[in-house]
């Protein structure tokens, strides 16, 4: 994303501090550290600090202030729907509030309908229809002609097992300990995944870019590093990154609804401050791990540290600058 200026961003903080007050309640500790983190990370004002004194930012006031920038404002929704969720909760009122923000920027977004339906209690369309953004982009395009998701995602069981596929992955081990490559092998015999073509193994498709921006990014698999390895993933991805990537993690990790057998639900596996710094570490990749052209095997014998130099990867929870 291009430099954003001052008024725009402090226009942006303050529409994100009015969704967050739109409940009548004071601002939480999440909602004041995931304004000031999207400040510092996302629009790079380091210099804000003090949340009183942003502007009460109503409809129009965005509107006058993004009008002739509709990326930017599409970007802007983003942040305030997020806002809507930080304290564990899909809050109704701030919803609302956001919704104005949207019809009045004229953003239409599928993940608006998705926190929309969810609200109105009907969580089988919003878990299907999650699956669904999740799995077209993963494969960068649409599903229409593809077997079921949950079908897709196990497709090694029985005769479908692909044991020269499953050695590939084995033989990384072999490499020197400071490659991608052994990385990712450590990093799925650690957490005691199947590699790919083994019978209770996830699609590689998924399951190896998704386990690489893991390596890549530094986090690790808990409730909270499932929502920034997804966030990271939704900022370097073009393709569903609010409907297909955030939102079904923020929901199954934060909000504890259940999708599947695969990932268990929980509560409370937000975190106000690295959230914001992983969509802005994934942003300014410089490659797309989930891209159609992307392969591990281009990248498994290099050096992972100057891979992540290469890759413009700053490290996890530090500052940017």
């Amino acid at each position: 994303m291009r430099q954003v200026d001052r008024r725009q961003s402090e226009t942006i903080l303050g529409a994100m501090r009015q969704v967050a007050l739109a409940n009548g309640r004071p601002l939480t500790y999440a909602d004041t550290a995931s304004i000031l983190a999207a400040a510092r990370y996302l629009l790079r004002r380091h210099d804000i600090t003090d949340l009183g004194a942003l502007p009460p930012v109503e409809p129009a006031d965005l509107v006058a202030t993004l009008r002739t920038d509709h990326a930017l404002a599409v970007e802007a929704v983003k942040y305030l729907a997020i806002m809507v969720m930080v304290d564990g909760a899909l809050d109704g009122d701030k919803l609302h509030r956001v919704l104005a923000y949207a019809r009045a920027l004229d953003v239409e977004e599928n993940y608006l309908t998705q926190m929309v339906e969810a609200a109105s209690g009907h969580m089988s369309w919003v878990i299907a229809d999650m699956t669904m953004r999740n799995a077209e982009s993963i494969v960068s395009g649409a599903w229409s002609d593809r077997p079921d998701p949950s079908a897709w995602i196990l497709p090694y069981g029985g005769a479908n097992a692909q044991p020269e596929l499953a050695a590939r992955y084995e033989a990384l081990g072999k490499l020197p300990d400071h490659t991608f490559g052994k990385a990712l092998w450590n990093f799925d015999k650690t957490n005691g995944y199947a590699f790919p073509g083994e019978p209770t193994a996830l699609n590689a498709t998924f399951a190896t870019p998704h386990d690489a921006t893991h390596v890549i990014s530094g986090y690790d698999t808990s409730y909270r590093g499932e929502i920034l390895v997804s966030t990271f993933t939704a900022g370097m991805h073009p393709i569903n990154p609010m409907a297909g990537h955030i939102l079904p993690v923020i929901f199954n990790g934060h909000l504890g609804v259940k999708f599947n057998d695969v990932a268990a639900p929980a509560h409370g596996g937000f975190d106000p401050d690295e959230f914001w710094h992983a969509w802005a570490r994934g942003r300014d990749m410089t490659i797309d791990l989930f891209a159609p052209d992307w392969t591990v095997w281009d990248w498994v014998e290099q050096d992972l540290e100057d891979l992540r130099r290469r890759f413009n990867v700053s490290p996890p929870g530090s500052v940017l600058i």
